[in-house]
């Protein structure tokens, strides 16, 4: 891999200093985004090497709506609304099959710091931030392919999906930022334990308190009064109330979905920041 070197001419290339002497900020801007991107597309190329990796991650969210939704569809048993259950639980899966392709995401960059990666990455000039924001929106990538696997079932099952492109450029911002968030959650994750054994432990023991303690599956004022508070601070819940009103006929929003949104991103600003400040202890 090429980054692009301090000040390498490019199509977008924009000077780095103003008369005077200043810095240009756009330059800086720029050349983050610029970064980025290229991680960005580094990491998306790998899904050419390993592309049954997609179908083998989709297949668990697959059997929760053909199997547990189509069972409790005909058993009423959790109170929906209006809506059945079926299509209440689709944007839940989508958001758990989002979330267990990017919860193990950081098992990348021990396998990097192994076959010596990340020391490159370190020496090149591409800031830390944006390397970390680069395999972030690249797993977000691959979230994308898993939505479409779910959004093709939910299609067979029957399930009323909206289609507009206002609501399809809501899921996909909400995949996009769901992704980012748990991958960089987990490549901090990956910066602290360092080992492969100790990071599948902890990703194995974080997936399914993530998923049962949101509203994927079913609505939070069924809860117990201490997981309420705890799927309120749950990032995942966020992910499933935007993808609830934008995927689905009839879905609503409990805390709107901008408020949603600013969540996710807010969320994942602070993580692209603390994992672009403990990249470089992956190697010591």
């Amino acid at each position: 891999m090429r980054l692009p070197e301090p000040g390498a001419p490019h199509a977008a290339s924009v000077s780095p200093v103003l008369p005077g002497g200043r810095v240009n900020p756009l330059a800086v801007v720029a050349g983050f985004i610029d970064k980025t991107i290229v991680i960005a597309e580094v990491e998306a190329r790998k899904l050419r090497h390993d592309p049954t990796e997609l179908i083998t991650r989709a297949m668990q969210p697959a059997l929760w709506l053909l199997v547990f939704g189509q069972v409790f569809t005909r058993l009423r048993a959790i109170p929906t609304g209006d809506l059945r259950y079926i299509d209440f639980m689709a944007p839940g899966i989508l958001a758990q099959s989002v979330l267990f392709i990017s919860i193990f995401y950081g098992l990348g960059i021990i396998w990097e710091r192994d076959l010596g990666i990340v020391h490159k990455f370190l020496a090149s000039p591409a800031p830390r931030s944006a390397l970390v924001l680069g395999k972030a929106l690249s797993a977000g990538v691959r979230a994308l392919s898993q939505a479409i696997i779910i959004y093709v079932l939910a299609l067979l099952l029957g399930v009323k999906m909206q289609w507009g492109p206002l609501a399809l450029t809501g899921v996909l911002c909400t995949i996009i930022l769901g992704a980012a968030l748990f991958s960089t959650l987990s490549l901090i994750i990956a910066c602290l334990v360092k080992t492969r054994e100790r990071f599948m432990g902890i990703g194995q023991v974080l997936t399914m308190p993530l998923f049962f303690a949101s509203n994927a599956i079913y609505p939070i004022a069924i809860m117990p009064a201490w997981l309420q508070v705890v799927s309120r601070v749950n990032p995942l819940t966020y992910e499933v109330d935007a993808l609830r009103s934008l995927m689905v006929t009839g879905g609503t929003s409990t805390y709107g979905v901008g408020f949603d949104l600013g969540i996710l991103f807010g969320a994942t600003t602070v993580l692209v920041t603390i994992a672009g400040r403990l990249y470089p202890n992956v190697v010591r």
